[in-house]
């Protein structure tokens, strides 16, 4: 039997400012990936979807950005390999400790937005993601854009190493995702989301905006909270994996 993990981007609220359908997408998922006050969050944001995801069985990340609230870390930063190295210890830090004090623990790792965009093409900058991830834990699941330089490193380093794939993105030739703002990058379909997901997970690849397919190794499907309709996205997309006979579990079970 085929089986996938199921993603999401969650503690995204900030201070007073909440947002986010986590109660109601935990339901569905099998592993959250938590922001750790860089891009969004908080330290009472983070403790909240622990607990929620704890409650619910769903996996533990962190979800490590750029230092851009107001961007919501979606803004290409010129950063060191050293930089990256050092935000990602520190936000991944946050996140594993209010999981042991919650009485659970970090499972795995995905850098956020630009982060992981620029991460799945500068080789320097996914070494050195991948290193401060092994040298915290190398037990830890490294989630990155399937195939990508991320991907490579976390194999290279010895890693665990899943490869995402995006049911509400649309992709480039490339295997890259196409930029937000422009045409068509975000599917807001619920019944587009879920073909291009059975797609990529039973067949093993995905139409490209070029008109074109590619090949991509689904190990893990993402969904985001903010994308509209999210929680219908979510819905559907179960009920056609149940319907493919695909099996929902988390990463590295």
């Amino acid at each position: 039997m085929k089986r996938i993990d199921l993603n999401c981007d969650m503690g995204e609220d900030f201070g007073v400012y909440r947002n986010s359908l986590d109660s109601e997408l935990m339901k569905y998922i099998t592993s959250a990936n938590i922001a750790c006050g860089f891009h969004a969050g908080d330290a009472a944001t983070i403790r909240r979807t622990v607990k929620l995801a704890l409650a619910n069985g769903v996996a533990i990340g962190a979800h490590p950005g750029l230092p851009d609230l107001s961007g919501f870390g979606r803004r290409a930063m010129a950063i060191t390999p050293e930089e990256a190295y050092e935000m990602t210890v520190y936000q991944l830090g946050a996140v594993q400790a209010f999981a042991q004090s919650e009485g659970g623990g970090l499972a795995h790792v995905k850098p956020h937005g630009a982060l992981y965009n620029m991460a799945a093409k500068d080789r320097r900058l996914a070494d050195a993601i991948a290193e401060a991830v092994y040298r915290v834990n190398p037990g830890l699941l490294l989630f990155g854009l399937a195939g990508s330089a991320l991907i490579h490193a976390g194999h290279a380093i010895g890693l665990r190493t899943v490869n995402e794939v995006f049911a509400d993105r649309a992709y480039e030739s490339d295997g890259t995702l196409a930029p937000r703002g422009s045409d068509g990058a975000v599917i807001a379909d619920a019944a587009l989301a879920a073909e291009q997901a059975i797609g990529m997970v039973k067949f093993g690849e995905v139409r490209t905006r070029q008109r074109g397919s590619i090949p991509v190794q689904a190990d893990t499907v993402c969904v985001h909270g903010d994308t509209p309709g999210a929680l219908q996205q979510v819905r559907q997309l179960r009920e056609a994996l149940a319907a493919e006979g695909i099996a929902v579990r988390k990463a590295g079970e």
